[in-house]
């Protein structure tokens, strides 16, 4: 004998159906880009002094999850990706010796991609993801800071000191090896991202 769906259990699930749904709406993916509103520097050290490349070229996508006051609640996605030959210094003997060392010529890019992410209430965002330089890929843990601008677009900005000899790049010397640039550098990043 088949039993009766009664009128208590059909408004018990009918309630549950929409809870799950006010949850699910509450809970928002959202995916933004960036192309314009990117800037991209490197900075190291020398023998005679400190150096920096920038760039204002790229492109990233990224998902935020949003709660339904229109808060950041979490990052599910980010990739970026950029030509190294990009960057730029104030000095373009600099710069070719830079892209050598990068071995532009057989692997022009530099790229990350986001594998998980944590988000504090405070901003905060701490990401792990795949970093590559010159052909190599190695993981990379990046900590960065994410705000909502007046306009609603998303700011994230961070910095990540890497060491060259982890890509396989030799730190570039130049004046016929008089100045050698010191093995560490300073990737910062500061993108601006724009709803899609």
């Amino acid at each position: 004998m088949k039993r009766l769906i009664t009128s208590t259990k059909l408004k018990t699930m009918t309630l549950l159906i929409l809870m799950l749904a006010l949850v699910t709406a509450s809970f928002a993916q959202v995916k933004y880009h960036a192309k314009e509103n990117v800037n991209l520097s490197v900075s190291g050290t020398s023998s005679m002094h400190d150096w920096d490349m920038k760039s204002s070229k790229g492109e990233s996508n990224v998902t935020f999850t949003m709660n339904a006051a229109g808060q950041i609640t979490g990052l599910s996605s980010l990739s970026f990706v950029t030509l190294a030959k990009e960057l730029k210094s104030e000095h373009s003997a600099m710069d070719k010796n830079a892209y050598k060392a990068l071995k532009t010529s057989q692997s022009p890019i530099i790229a990350y991609n986001l594998t998980s992410a944590t988000l504090a209430p405070d901003g905060t965002i701490k990401c792990q993801g795949k970093l590559t330089i010159a052909g190599v890929t190695k993981d990379a843990d990046l900590a960065a800071t994410s705000r909502i601008n007046p306009d609603k677009s998303i700011t994230i900005k961070g910095s990540k000191k890497i060491s060259m000899q982890q890509f396989d790049v030799a730190p570039p010397t130049f004046m016929m090896g008089a100045v050698k640039t010191g093995n560490d550098v300073t990737i910062s990043f500061d993108i601006t991202y724009t709803k899609q």
